[in-house]
């Protein structure tokens, strides 16, 4: 699962910022979460420091391994924060997308002879590290890729 992996390795301070960027009227995405797991009621959990609960939050998603929920935070944070990344990467190399959002990823498959320029220009145009967390996404969802399995695990420094 390398969503899960990419989770894993990302420090806490990355995931912060992730957490952060999608902050709704002061409730971090997994905040309900959070409330439960230390017995707090909904409301109170915006009294501790975000970073708390996105540590928290961050420990939860290790625990339970939900690879569902991964993708869900991970896209979320990029569609939010960082969309021409994915349009970039999805109109270079010939996913069929409406906005960014697919149909069906078993027939819309990434070109492979065009994964390798598309990384090269999203890694001159984003931050690494968002580049790298989109590709786990994709390395997800495109498993018979090999391109971008590849393109993945040499970033991540992940071992077949």
């Amino acid at each position: 699962m390398q969503v899960i992996d990419e989770l894993r390795r990302m420090g806490h301070e990355r995931f912060l910022a992730i957490y952060e960027a999608l902050e709704e009227q002061g409730f971090g995405p997994l905040d309900g979460e959070v409330a439960k797991a230390m017995r707090f009621r909904p409301h109170a959990i915006k009294k501790l420091p975000m970073a708390q609960r996105a540590r928290r939050a961050k420990g939860i998603m290790e625990r339970h391994a939900n690879a569902e929920l991964c993708y869900e935070i991970f896209g979320s944070y990029l569609f939010k924060v960082r969309k021409d990344l994915v349009l970039g990467f999805l109109d270079a190399t010939g996913v069929e997308h409406e906005d960014g959002m697919l149909e069906s990823t078993e027939e819309n498959q990434p070109d492979p002879e065009r994964v390798a320029g598309a990384i090269a220009d999203l890694d001159e145009r984003f931050p690494v590290e968002d580049v790298t967390l989109y590709l786990s996404i994709c390395a997800e969802q495109w498993p018979a890729i090999p391109q971008i399995q590849e393109a993945w695990r040499s970033r991540a420094a992940v071992n077949s």
